[in-house]
């Protein structure tokens, strides 16, 4: 074997395993794809039923904030309408009336 290693510079162990895994590899992939492919399969699921489960929290939190907006905009609303209508009803000190 070390005449063999001589003469191809140091490349034999590499070129061997290289070798060997190529001859091997067919036959591991295929054992390996069986096992990885149900893991993959429940990852995905598992995916799914996070982001499904983070749009129903989003959407509710959605919900949240809109009818909060609405009810400042409501209230400011009636607080203009109000001092609208004070001032109205209120003669201006500015100008007095004769």
């Amino acid at each position: 074997m070390a005449l063999l290693e001589d003469a191809l510079g140091g490349w034999t162990g590499g070129a061997l395993l290289g070798i060997g895994a190529a001859v091997v590899a067919p036959s591991i992939i295929p054992a390996a794809g069986s096992i990885l492919r149900p893991v993959a399969k429940a990852l995905v699921r598992g995916g799914l039923l996070v982001t499904e489960s983070v749009r129903g929290v989003v959407a509710e939190a959605s919900e949240h904030v809109t009818d909060l907006v609405a009810e400042v905009r409501a209230e400011s609303d009636a607080r203009s309408s109000r001092g609208r209508t004070e001032r109205r009803s209120t003669p201006s000190s500015l100008h007095p009336q004769h």
